[in-house]
């Protein structure tokens, strides 16, 4: 039997690691920016096209390499993090396995540009698919250049996995903030398609995350700080009554990494205990230091996922120092929170120079209780039954009793009639019952209300023209440049739906104009909620930004459990939803009713 065993050729080989180091544009994002700051960079410019799929280049000023560490570099397991296995259990820098570069240039078109410091030529290498097509001494400035063009050009496949622009650019702005994040010393600058979307300027941690997420995070955030000789907790988390209905800030940081611990995560949430509305997430942004020899960061190929030695004490201290500062701050109730301020003693009878003088009391000696001051005038008395003497309308006295008698026999008739021909009654502010023929009719008022706006948003943004109010005082509101720049790709398909804007810059859009159905204090909730929902894997379709905005404001704006209805408009609900082209089913595929037959109901009671 012939031998069937066999080394794989170099280029087949990377490709295989390129599909556990590569998933998407925001792998190769990730990995840049991580080699950029190993390089001792202040300055860093990340420049997009397409998403990343055209272009991702990464530019800093960092160290550079030598011509012969810039064509190594290129190698499977080539490194200089690491000399020995014990070195992978004490790492304090991003990358250090070496499988990276080599993985990126064997699916793209790679160009690197490098120079150190004390040389007066640098390096210039062109790759493709892991072949090494030209190497050249060219001038250029100190740092690395770094460009990946076309990426998955030989695997094609992989490219048509890829989802749509505005999807790979949240992927790729969610591993741009990780990084960010964690070194607010250093300058990053983020162009896509010639727009530049973050202009971050090194600073302090709180700067770099209003920088981040805008002008309206600092208001929200609570800080936390925390020394211990096994760990060391700072950062912020952000008040419970800006908890919001999505994890999307959430942040943990372990010696200047991103991580991801549902354990960690638990324990902060665990803090906020009694503090969050059912259904909302805090946010938080938490940086902890620990000794590398006890934790383990190459678990997982993202590294995103660390072993900790002790995850016990560090939940502990973890939930208490978080619950501290929410106390600390006033963030959280206190015992004697029904304290009349009223009866604090003032300041300036704190000491003991003050005393308090004796109240005086007053005595009238003469005074008598029992003696009449003001006498009873004397009075006519009053037969019971004698009547005054004019009586010239003593007809029209009996007419208006007679008629208000006899309308109240006619409202009393009339509620006797509404009480007969009643068809809906509401069932603990969440459900409809509607009589039929056949039983009786079981609706979801919520979910059969998310039908009813779902439909008529869909129909105003995509067949007819959708009527718009205008504000008295245009509302400006602060988003993130991330978020900005979501907005304005949508501009079109927002206006069509009855907003008007007025002006857009990178920290806030001002809107003049909202859909008649859209009350003005809801505006930046479905704003927000929309760019949450357009932030998942939404299908590349001309026709999903239509669907999905018009799912977000049905879900926003329907009616919520709890909400009382009169019978007037739980006729009304009922109506619009069987008048709906998909009444069965809400926009996000529940049952919105269900219905049960005199015969089913019988069987109730005889099984």
């Amino acid at each position: 039997m012939s031998d069937i065993i066999q080394l794989l050729p170099d280029h087949v080989a990377n490709q295989i690691a390129a599909g556990e180091v590569v998933q998407r544009p925001a792998s190769v994002v990730k990995e840049l920016l991580e080699n950029a700051i190993d390089a001792g960079a202040t300055n860093i410019k990340l420049l997009l096209k397409d998403a990343g799929k055209t272009l991702i280049q990464v530019i800093d000023d960092g160290k550079g390499m030598s011509a012969t560490d810039a064509r190594m570099c290129f190698e499977r397991h080539a490194t200089s993090k690491i000399r020995k296995a014990e070195d992978l259990f004490n790492l304090s820098t991003k990358g250090f396995r070496g499988e990276a570069l080599a993985s990126i240039a064997a699916i793209a078109h790679v160009e690197l540009k490098t120079k150190e410091e004390n040389q007066e030529l640098g390096c210039a290498i062109k790759i493709e698919g892991s072949k090494i097509i030209s190497q050249d001494f060219v001038s250029t400035g100190k740092g690395t250049s770094l460009a990946v063009k076309n990426l998955f050009y030989n695997i094609p496949a992989r490219r048509n996995f890829l989802k749509s622009d505005t999807v790979e650019t949240r992927h790729i702005v969610d591993e741009f903030q990780r990084v960010v994040l964690a070194h607010p010393n250093i300058s990053f600058l983020l162009h896509h398609n010639n727009n530049e979307v973050y202009n971050l300027r090194s600073g302090n941690l709180r700067q770099r995350i209003v920088a981040v997420f805008g002008g309206k995070m600092n208001e929200k955030l609570v800080p936390i700080n925390e020394v211990t000789d096994i760990l060391t907790i700072e950062g912020f988390v952000a008040k419970p009554e800006f908890s919001k209905r999505k994890r999307g800030e959430q942040f943990f940081f372990v010696n200047d990494r991103f991580i991801k611990s549902s354990y960690l995560n638990h324990a902060v949430v665990n803090a906020f205990d009694g503090l969050l509305e059912n259904g909302t997430h805090p946010s938080y942004f938490l940086y902890l230091k620990v000794p590398t020899n006890t934790i383990d960061i190459n678990i997982h190929p993202t590294k995103t996922e660390i072993k900790f030695d002790n995850e016990k004490a560090l939940y502990a201290m973890l939930r208490a120092t978080v619950k501290h500062s929410l106390g600390q701050y006033n963030v959280a109730p206190v015992l004697d929170f029904n304290r009349d301020a009223n009866l604090d003693t003032p300041y300036t009878y704190k000491s003991n120079t003050k005393v308090a003088s004796v109240p005086k009391i007053s005595v009238d000696p003469n005074f008598n209780p029992f003696k009449e001051e003001n006498p009873p005038k004397q009075t006519k008395a009053v037969l019971p039954f004698k009547r005054e003497k004019n009586t010239e309308s003593w007809e029209s006295l009996y007419t208006s009793s007679a008629a208000v008698i006899e309308n109240e026999q006619e409202q009393l008739f009339e509620h006797k009639q509404e009480e007969k021909t009643q068809k809906t009654f509401q069932i603990q502010r969440k459900y409809v019952l509607s009589l039929i023929k056949s039983g009786v009719v079981l609706i979801n008022q919520s979910l059969a209300h998310q039908r009813v706006l779902y439909e008529e948003f869909l129909e105003s943004i995509t067949i007819k023209e959708a009527n718009s109010q205008q504000l008295l005082f245009p509302v400006k509101i602060s988003f993130s440049s991330a978020e900005i720049e979501m907005i304005y790709t949508i501009k079109t398909e927002l206006e069509n739906a009855g907003f008007s804007f007025d002006e857009f810059t990178k920290a806030s859009v001002t809107i003049k104009g909202i859909p008649v159905s859209v009350t003005e204090s809801k505006i930046t909730i479905i704003l927000e909620e929309l760019l949450n929902d357009i932030n998942l894997e939404v299908p590349d379709a001309s026709f999903s930004h239509f669907d999905v905005m018009a799912k977000s404001f049905a879900k926003t704006l329907s009616i919520k459990t709890g909400t009382l209805l009169s019978e007037k408009e739980q006729e009304g609900l009922v109506n619009d939803l069987f008048s709906c082209k998909e009444p069965s089913v809400s926009p996000f595929g529940k049952a919105t009713f269900k219905t049960l037959t005199l015969n089913q109901i019988d069987n109730l009671f005889n099984s």
